[in-house]
């Protein structure tokens, strides 16, 4: 793992490169630990997920998975410590922008799409090979992948295994931004930078509505919204505080 801080912003590089990020169980464990420890962190408002190039990730390690197996559940002696990255990213308090640099593939996918929004490189490639391998999902494909692109294209995507480009991908609404490889951390960045912006109460308060919202049906989502909206605690002289930089700032990104 690499992990690296710059105002507020955690960027935790999955680093493996030579196996193309792949998910054995010791680095199921780092990446969950480095994640947990950027949630509690009160100096980071904002997560970067990323993979050493030339892959985001290529999923689970079918070596150790073929062997001794231990991936598929990489077990901590801690019981309140989360073992593996998806059970760790379904946790997170803070935004977590997904960086996609290069393939992601079946686990590894399920990890782009655990994070709260994603930006592809060029060389970007998304894939669910679970069928061709012969095993099931366990990291929420079946859950986020209809959530971001509907269910027909989900299972389209999942049943065939085949793989969907960096421009395909954006079209469907899998990834917010396709940009040059090299400029996917740098955009990445500057979007963390504008939710760093923001008050950090309120980006976390909506990222957790988003996530309880997304799990029911509207009608219920609706009224867990109005009852975090009835208790939701306004200080207006905060908010009239922001109004003018709020208000400059969305003059300056409507600018033609």
């Amino acid at each position: 793992m690499l992990v690296e801080t710059r105002d507020r912003v955690r960027t935790i590089t999955l680093h493996r490169p030579e196996v193309r990020n792949a998910l054995d169980s010791a680095l199921q464990r780092a990446s969950a630990d480095a994640l947990a420890a950027a949630d509690a962190d009160p100096d980071v408002d904002v997560v970067v997920l990323t993979g050493s190039d030339p892959a985001f990730c290529a999923g689970l390690d079918l070596r150790e998975l073929g062997t001794t197996a231990e991936n598929l559940d990489p077990r901590t002696n801690d019981p309140g410590r989360p073992s593996n990255p998806f059970t760790a990213l379904w946790a997170m308090h803070k935004p977590v922008i997904g960086a996609v640099n290069g393939p992601a593939v079946t686990g590894g996918f399920e990890l782009a799409l655990a994070c709260d929004f994603l930006v592809a490189s060029e060389r970007a490639t998304f894939g669910d090979t679970h069928a061709r391998v012969g095993v099931t999902p366990g990291g929420g494909m079946s859950v986020f992948l209809p959530m971001a692109v509907g269910l027909r294209r989900a299972k389209e995507i999942s049943l065939t295994g085949n793989f969907v480009g960096a421009t395909e991908a954006a079209r469907i609404g899998l990834v917010n931004l396709v940009v040059e490889h090299s400029e996917l951390l740098p955009t990445a960045h500057r979007l963390a930078a504008d939710i760093v912006s923001n008050d950090q109460h309120a980006v976390r308060n909506l990222k957790a509505l988003y996530d309880r919202t997304a799990a029911v049906a509207p009608g219920d989502g609706l009224a867990i919204e109005q009852e975090v909206f009835r208790s939701w605690r306004v200080e207006p002289a905060e908010v009239a505080s922001r109004r003018e930089s709020v208000l400059r700032r969305g003059r300056e990104q409507q600018a033609p």
